[in-house]
């Protein structure tokens, strides 16, 4: 990381904390508390404008949709009349370094012809509803991490830990960052050849998230033990359809493991599936990213130990309304090496950087992790990937936008970049797709093992 990340102002980090054992206090006073909504954000980022003016303070983020927008359609650009301020190619690249991580240097390296970053202006766009900023500064004050850091108690509906002072913090306050109280989704994913050429392959997902309910309170969250209930069913290609995963991910890991089934249409049997969790390969994607990549991080934490180093300045995709419109085809954005450079956006933004680095008594095929992570959502934006001989192996980036019916940030593609087969992964493509459905009303029912099985069989 050499030189470019400075250490936060926002909280001492004299001595950069590693969470290696036993629970965690994190837990701030009320006066400390005070700051969130006042010289913080009321999700905990710096308000302030930086140094020079190229990040902007926040002042709400959006608080309204586009003139002509309705609920249903694809997002409209609140920012297309915003031009390019300057393009970074791998000829100018080291004018820029400073604001670029590793892996993103190294896809300029690795694909020296085609792979650019279109800057513009910073739009501080993140927002949430109010009632999400209020349970954020009720949290600040009573949060913990519990059983060595796999598990959260006394927080609900927003990010636990707005003034983090660990890196695990940062990563459940990502794990756990507000996405609406249920969403119904269509969007797929491809994995094109070196040549270009690719299988989209569809999915219906639909999503609740206990955690996120208005109202939600800690005791009653701590009894279900139940974070999110998540359901995949795959709708093409023919020959996969009717394949489908359900997850049922736990506030307190060690307590209760993630619970998982799948449903194959050969055997038309429901299964569960102990393995979907760390380093499995995800659903259909190649062998090009892992399980615990999906959403750029998820799941257990024990693996690894955590370390905060700070924050830094970005050049980080963002506002990305353009690469999420319908106007566009799949075909249109995927090309050889990399998603198409002229259709995404990136602006300056500053992010938390955290460091994952494999315990000595586990095992995973990631060795090490680097995370850069939203100030103002606490998304993870890029993620450096290293292999077991420490060199860079994967690039994962996150396309974010707000959507400003719920509102939420939230990404609407990830792509994972391997360096070693000059291929990549691109999650989330809805381009062709109905737009996410923030209000579609699901129950319980619908997340249980039988339900997969009736699901699957139709």
């Amino acid at each position: 990381m050499k030189n470019i990340i400075k250490k936060t102002t926002l909280v001492s980090l004299a001595v950069s904390l590693v969470l290696t054992g036993g629970s965690a206090m994190a837990k701030v006073s009320s006066e400390e508390a005070k700051k969130l909504g006042n010289e913080l954000t009321p999700m905990g980022a710096e308000r302030k404008a930086n140094a020079d003016g190229s990040i902007p303070e926040w002042t709400g983020g959006i608080t309204s949709a586009p003139a002509g927008y309705k609920v249903g359609d694809h997002h409209k650009d609140p920012f297309a009349s915003d031009k390019t301020q300057f393009t970074i190619t791998k000829s100018n690249l080291d004018q820029y370094k400073a604001n670029l991580t590793p892996g993103q240097v190294k896809l300029f390296e690795t694909y020296p012809d085609t792979f650019k970053m279109n800057v513009y202006q910073t739009r501080r766009s993140a927002s949430f509803p109010s009632h999400v900023y209020d349970a954020v500064k009720v949290n600040s004050t009573r949060a913990e991490l519990v059983e060595e850091g796999n598990g959260i108690s006394q927080a609900s509906v927003g990010v636990p830990f707005p003034m983090p002072k660990t890196g695990l913090e940062v990563i459940w306050n990502h794990i756990l960052r507000y996405r609406g109280e249920q969403v119904v989704r269509e969007g797929g994913q491809a994995a094109p050849t070196t040549g270009g050429d690719f299988t989209y392959l569809g999915f219906a997902e639909s999503l609740i998230l206990p955690y996120n309910v208005k109202g939600a309170q800690p005791e009653q969250l701590q009894d279900t033990n139940i974070l999110f209930k998540f359901k995949q069913k795959v709708t093409e290609p023919a020959r996969l359809a009717g394949t489908a995963l359900l997850v049922h991910e736990t506030m307190d890991q060690i307590k209760t493991p993630r619970q998982a089934w799948t449903y194959n249409t050969g055997q038309r049997r429901v299964r569960r599936a102990p393995n979907v969790a760390y380093d499995t390969p995800g659903t259909a994607s190649d062998g090009l990213r892992t399980t615990d990549d999906f959403d750029m991080y998820n799941g257990a934490p024990n693996r690894y130990t955590w370390e905060l180093k700070g924050k830094q300045e970005l050049y980080i995709p963002y506002n990305d309304y353009r690469l999420h419109s319908d106007e566009l085809k799949y075909a249109d954005i995927l090309q050889p090496g990399h998603i198409n450079p002229q259709y995404v956006r990136y602006e300056k933004h500053r992010v938390w950087v955290v460091e994952a680095k494999l315990k000595s008594d586990t095992r995973h095929t990631y060795k090490k992790r680097v995370f850069f992570i939203d100030e103002d959502s606490w998304q993870v934006a890029v993620t450096d990937i290293y292999d077991n001989r420490d060199e860079l192996y994967r690039v994962g980036v996150a396309h974010g936008l707000n959507y400003y019916e719920v509102p939420t940030q939230w990404s609407t593609l990830e792509v994972f970049h391997d360096l070693q087969s000059r291929r990549y992964i691109a999650m989330g493509l809805d381009n062709e797709a109905n737009m996410y459905d923030f209000s579609a009303e699901l129950n319980d029912k619908s997340f249980t093992p039988s339900a997969l099985r009736r699901e699957g069989r139709r």
